[in-house]
């Protein structure tokens, strides 16, 4: 039993021991008289009274506790309503004190304080006994003057019977159930209604949590189940869980790597995937992308092929070993593959897996011997893109977060893309002349260079004017275009680095400087036109200087303001809330919609619409709850800048800099 139920019943037995006297002392006359309605009427009456004091001390017991003890410290209320971990806390604290408080001398010091004995209503009953035995007395015919006789009752009326049908979309194949009131949890988009077994009894009306209200007779009330909520009905709350339908889950289990490396002399590959639905897969697809090629020129073959379904219409699993052959694979080729998966909900979900990649490694070819006598015979050196390296250094990134990866293979697959990037470089270097200017500095050059004097002379032009060629000048590209051409060499190199130094992550941001300046390379030759600038419009001479305003408009641009993300009426509603007075007109609706624009979770959107309904069936103390709700529902406070003008004139000028500092 809680600790808060037992002090308000100790409260009780005392509150029932105060007026106990009161009922005993009432009945005696009618004992006496042996007048079975009179003491009927008084038992009719204690009862009355019992149950009134009773709702007294339910609703008073909290403040009555905080007056007389002042070691609670106006905290009472967390006996009641501890709903958070601290409120939790300090009520633990509070019954430490009530423990060692609040004895049986206080309590009933406390009832005596607020609970009378009610002799007051003792006199009236008296001075009625004394007149039914007077007039029993002098022999009265047949009435004597006792309470008047009740009409007999009449029939009693039919309470109304409630049957509550829920119907499950047709896609989940779930069945439709019926019965009585109660919880229910279902999917989104099910059917309710609510109908009367005995539509005799009359209509009867359901709250929706939401504000909304049904009305069930005759007819049937009907509702489609799109969100969570609940409902009430002659005083109890029935939960109505909504599940909103699941996309389908993709997982696959071969190969086991996003990017799987098969062997030189392999001769097949397995490709093992799952994919599950909450209530069924409707369409199910694998995606093969073959690609061939390096460098520039890469081809790639697209196919789709469907995965066939199963018993169960929820599980489809799929498994194949694949030959090079049927896939169409050759030394040197990609393939790239993803799952796609439909469920059958009434608004299908897509999802598609991640892409996973299955490389056929090129055998190892031997150098060509290249001599003078065969210069055409020189293949061009084949070289991987600057895109492509970035594609693999994203994919590198990609698999060290997904997987554990051994350090040996970050190492080698690090420093692959690192040769790559260096021979890229080498090759645009080739536009400057030489590698050694791919810094875009200028080399320091010592002094001492051979020009030695020659008998006695000294070569002024060789000495002090340092007239070397400069391979970077000996091209025919303009010094717009170097620039472009060293800024990315030096992206390119700071790439290398860091590929070199196994931190791809940090090689990344140079790579796209690098692409971006190919790219600007690659567009130098097209024609941009300028943006027109702003024109003011002509000063009309005829009217400069005459004072006329008409047609001017002020050149200062109007500050924009802050949206203010409270609306004033629920600052209005919180602000109320805070005191025991009257709420604004129409402040369910306020709530209502502040609540279900705010609040996503489903159980924190719930709880504060039971404090709504609480709050409007007149709960005071449901009022900080419902004011916690609505505050809760702010993100964040608006912050609203405004500039204040200030006039700069000759005069406030002279002030401030003849001011005293």
């Amino acid at each position: 039993m809680h600790a808060d139920a037992d002090i308000a019943r100790r409260i009780w037995r005392a509150a029932m021991l105060r007026r106990l006297p009161l009922w005993v002392l009432g009945a005696l006359p009618w004992l006496s008289l042996r007048l079975l309605p009179g003491l009927l009427a008084w038992i009719a009456w204690c009862m009355w009274d019992g149950a009134r004091l009773r709702q007294r001390v339910s609703h008073g017991w909290v403040s009555w506790l905080d007056a007389e003890v002042p070691e609670l410290e106006d905290s009472s209320a967390l006996l009641v309503d501890a709903d958070t971990p601290l409120a939790r806390l300090q009520r633990k604290r509070l019954l430490a004190r009530i423990a060692e408080r609040l004895d049986a001398r206080t309590v009933r010091a406390i009832v005596r304080r607020h609970v009378d004995m009610g002799l007051s209503w003792l006199a009236p009953w008296l001075a009625f006994a004394a007149v039914v035995w007077y007039f029993g007395q002098q022999g009265a015919a047949t009435q004597a003057p006792a309470p008047a006789v009740k009409a007999p009752a009449a029939k009693a009326a039919a309470l109304p019977e409630l049957r509550l049908t829920a119907t499950p979309p047709a896609y989940t194949g779930l069945a439709r159930s019926e019965g009585a009131a109660r919880h229910l949890e279902l999917p989104e988009g099910s059917k309710l209604a609510w109908c009367l077994q005995n539509p005799e009894a009359g209509q009867t009306i359901l709250e929706l949590s939401d504000g909304r209200t049904l009305n069930v007779g005759a007819q049937c009330a009907e509702l489609t189940a799109t969100e969570s909520l609940f409902w009430r009905w002659r005083g109890a709350r029935y939960t109505l869980k909504v599940t909103p339908d699941a996309p389908p889950q993709i997982t696959v289990t071969q190969p086991t790597q996003m990017i799987q490396e098969l062997k030189p002399d392999a001769k097949s590959a397995t490709m093992a995937l799952t994919v599950r639905d909450d209530y069924a897969v409707r369409r199910a697809t694998l995606h093969l992308t073959l690609a061939r090629g390096s460098g520039e020129n890469i081809k790639f073959t697209d196919r789709e092929m469907p995965i066939p379904g199963a018993n169960d219409a929820r599980v489809r699993n799929w498994a194949k070993q694949w030959t090079l052959a049927e896939l169409g694979m050759e030394p040197g080729d990609e393939m790239y593959f993803f799952v796609r998966a439909v469920d059958n909900a009434a608004k299908p979900h897509t999802l598609q897996s991640p892409t996973y990649t299955l490389r056929l490694p090129a055998p190892e070819q031997e150098e060509e011997e290249q001599t003078s006598a065969m210069p055409m015979l020189v293949k061009p050196q084949s070289l991987r893109s600057q895109r492509q390296i970035i594609i693999d250094t994203e994919q590198l990134i990609a698999d060290m977060k997904a997987t554990r990866m051994a350090a040996s293979e970050v190492r080698e697959r690090s420093e692959a893309i690192a040769a790559d990037q260096g021979q890229l470089r080498r090759r645009y270097g080739q536009f400057l002349g030489e590698e050694s200017t791919l810094f875009g500095g200028e080399a320091e050059h010592d002094d001492d260079h051979g020009h030695a004097p020659k008998n006695g002379q000294i070569d002024v032009l060789h000495e002090f004017g340092h007239a070397h060629d400069e391979a970077e000048n000996a091209t025919l590209y303009d010094e717009g275009t170097k620039k472009i051409l060293r800024r990315a060499l030096v992206a390119m190199w700071d790439a290398e680095k860091a590929l070199r130094a196994i931190t791809p992550k940090t090689a990344l941001a140079p790579e796209l400087k690098a692409l971006d300046a190919i790219k600007e390379l690659q567009q130098a030759d097209r024609i941009y036109l300028h943006k027109a600038a702003f024109v003011p419009p002509p000063i009309k001479e005829a009217i400069r200087m005459t004072g006329d305003v008409i047609g001017t408009s002020s050149y200062r641009r109007a500050q924009g303001e802050a949206q203010d993300g409270i609306p004033v009426p629920l600052r209005e509603l919180v602000t109320a809330l805070s005191t025991e007075g009257a709420l604004p007109a129409l402040w369910t609706r306020t709530a209502h919609d502040w609540v279900r624009e705010r609040l996503n979770d489903d159980e924190q959107r719930l709880a504060a619409q039971r404090a709504i309904q609480d709050v409007a069936d007149g709960c005071l103390r449901c009022r900080p709850t419902l004011r916690a709700w609505l505050r809760a529902g702010v993100a964040q406070a608006p912050v609203i800048l405004q500039a204040k003008p200030v006039a700069q004139t000759p005069f406030t000028q002279a002030w401030i800099k003849g001011a005293p500092k």
